[in-house]
């Protein structure tokens, strides 16, 4: 167990550089290169205890380096590490990793606008033995379900859902839990209700909810605190604001501190330019704004 004791620090680590900036090509071959290192200990002598414990790990390395390639929006890569990954999920009968698995299934669904891929790995993570005995388990696999339903055009069963995703968190105790949890929690799930309103046409109230989610997303999610703030300037100018969304838009460099900006963001950001210019093209600050995203592009 010492041995899996310092691999899971390493994957830690990994979390963490997740959580500042984001999926990145070094992160998922970093995160492969564990895999191996763990699947290597598999090789030697070890109780079940141990085993169970080392496919567990190789789970959440490669769901790791899966989780890097949806965020850089290479999904078909991303598609065959979260494959191999419910493979050692499995073998390892860990609950809280094979649901991470199906959490993870579900975000590539959302990712392709694959509406009924993303609604069945979502149920599946609704079903599993971890979101059945804990309420965070249960919260987190509801707000996916939440968004699958929304995805599908289905603005009435995505509210009762995040309803429940809601209550459901309500009753979460604070045990610890595995270190990429740390995510989620009210913050996160202001952030992905936001998502949902506007996808559903309720800027005002996707606003509100952008703005709760930015009050308690912690500073080190810098990523996250980024994808928050793109829908909460994507639900200000449809309000009808372009020069406050404008402004609100340039933060997102400014949080990233000179990151590159993963794939899934790069993608909001370029659903806010179009928009911008759809309705304000021809103003001074949206020129400065694409002179300012000109040069974020070019970064490596």
């Amino acid at each position: 167990m010492s041995d899996v004791a310092r691999a899971a620090a390493v994957m830690n680590g990994l979390v963490e550089a997740d959580d500042r900036h984001g999926g990145h090509t070094s992160l998922a071959t970093t995160a492969l290169e564990g895999r191996a290192r763990v699947l290597e200990l598999q090789q030697r002598n070890a109780s079940e205890r141990v085993r169970r414990a080392l496919y567990a790990l190789a789970a959440e390395y490669t769901t790791i380096a899966a989780w890097s390639c949806i965020d850089q929006r290479d999904l078909d890569v991303a598609q065959r590490h979260l494959h191999e990954s419910s493979t050692f999920a499995g073998l390892s009968q860990d609950p809280p990793t094979v649901m991470r698995v199906w959490v993870n299934l579900a975000i590539l669904g959302y990712q392709r606008q694959n509406g009924p891929h993303q609604l069945a790995a979502a149920q599946a993570a609704t079903a599993s033995r971890a979101a059945r005995r804990d309420p965070f388990y249960g919260s987190m696999s509801r707000v996916r379900l939440a968004l699958a339903h929304s995805t599908l055009g289905d603005p009435r069963a995505a509210k009762r859902a995040l309803g429940a995703a809601q209550d459901t968190l309500g009753r979460a105790s604070e045990d610890e839990r595995p270190r990429w949890t740390a995510f989620y929690g009210p913050a996160e799930l202001h952030h992905l209700a936001a998502i949902i309103l506007n996808q559903h046409g309720e800027p005002a109230e996707a606003e509100a909810r952008a703005h709760r989610a930015l009050a308690k997303i912690p500073a080190q999610f810098q990523r996250n605190r980024a994808l928050a703030t793109c829908q909460l300037a994507l639900a200000q100018l449809r309000q009808g604001e372009p020069e406050q969304a404008t402004a609100t838009a340039a933060t997102v460099f400014t949080i990233m501190d000179g990151a590159p900006l993963p794939g899934r963001m790069r993608t909001l950001i370029g659903d806010f330019h179009r928009d911008l210019f759809r309705l304000a093209p021809s103003t001074t600050y949206a020129r400065d704004w694409a002179d300012r995203m000109r040069e974020e592009w070019s970064r490596a």
